[in-house]
């Protein structure tokens, strides 16, 4: 495999983490020039995305691509891969067999907390989740007219090493906000990278959720985290008067539970199949930090 990232972020790394050693290239884009050294410790050959034009450099080395991951935020101009190498993977990705899109469960929008799965038509809420859903969409049509398999993962709540209830708690930042019926699907990262890896592998097209089984009141994983870890869990705050930016807000404004059947369906195992193992794992372990 010849595996490019765009977008080397917090999943994109989980998954080059995994695949090294097992591909031939890694590439990815970051954005910003000082995280070069990280990247390349971590095996990935670093690309500088300008946000304004296709750069030659990223032109030349996508030639010899086969597997392409998308973990990069549209915007309401459009999704910026798009926009600027659009072009050059219809045209010039002679070798390309596969890309995977990282999406999330956001494009699905409120439900009342009823289940939804992959069948279940997008109703976006909020403006960022439905810039998701024509990025989608932009894709799978190029892919069509490639004729090259498309994996979308939709994403629930990330978490992983570093980014935590635990590190929340020693942070002081932790709240338990409580409202009545509230319910959130998460993944761990390195279930995100499984599940690419999955797919990747066996080219694999459609739309994936790539959640955990157990959607869960978001103030019972704090009190979990913090059972764990033996200390106080902060006192719940009444959802409706706690002061929170409009962004953290608008979060509370879906509710759903997010089935992942059709990729268990293919075969794929995730190491995490609710918070509660993967919280006991992550404190047991030390890599929750």
């Amino acid at each position: 495999m010849q595996v490019f990232l765009f977008g080397a972020g917090y999943s994109a790394r989980a998954f080059a983490k995994l695949i090294d050693g097992q591909a031939d290239f890694i590439g990815g884009t970051t954005r910003d020039g000082a995280k070069f050294s990280d990247l390349k410790k971590e095996g990935i050959t670093p690309f500088l995305f300008h946000g304004t034009h296709a750069s030659q450099e990223i032109v030349d080395v996508l030639a010899r691509v086969t597997h392409l991951v998308i973990s990069t935020s549209p915007g309401q101009t459009g999704d910026p891969v798009l926009a600027q190498f659009g072009e050059t993977i219809r045209r010039d990705m002679r070798h390309l067999q596969w890309i995977g899109y990282l999406s999330t469960v956001g494009v699905y929008g409120n439900h009342g907390g009823a289940w939804v799965d992959e069948d279940t038509p997008c109703h976006p809420v909020s403006a960022r989740s439905a810039e998701r859903v024509e990025a989608e969409r932009g894709w799978q049509k190029l892919c069509d007219a490639r004729d090259v398999p498309l994996a979308i993962l939709r994403l629930s709540g990330i978490y992983g090493p570093g980014r935590n209830a635990f590190v929340n708690l020693v942070n002081g930042t932790a709240r338990r906000l409580n409202k009545n019926g509230q319910v959130f699907n998460r993944i761990h990262v390195d279930d995100i990278a499984g599940a690419l890896t999955f797919l990747a592998k066996r080219k694999e097209a459609g739309i994936f959720n790539i959640t955990d089984d157990e959607p869960a009141p978001p103030q019972d994983v704090v009190a979990y985290a913090a059972e764990l870890m033996g200390v106080e869990p902060p006192e719940e705050a009444d959802f409706e008067t706690a002061p929170l930016t409009p962004m953290a807000r608008s979060f509370y404004g879906e509710n759903k539970r997010v089935s992942n059947r059709r990729i268990k369906e293919l075969g794929f195992s995730f190491r995490y199949p609710d918070y509660g193992t993967a919280f006991s794992s992550m404190w047991r372990d030390g890599s929750w930090k």
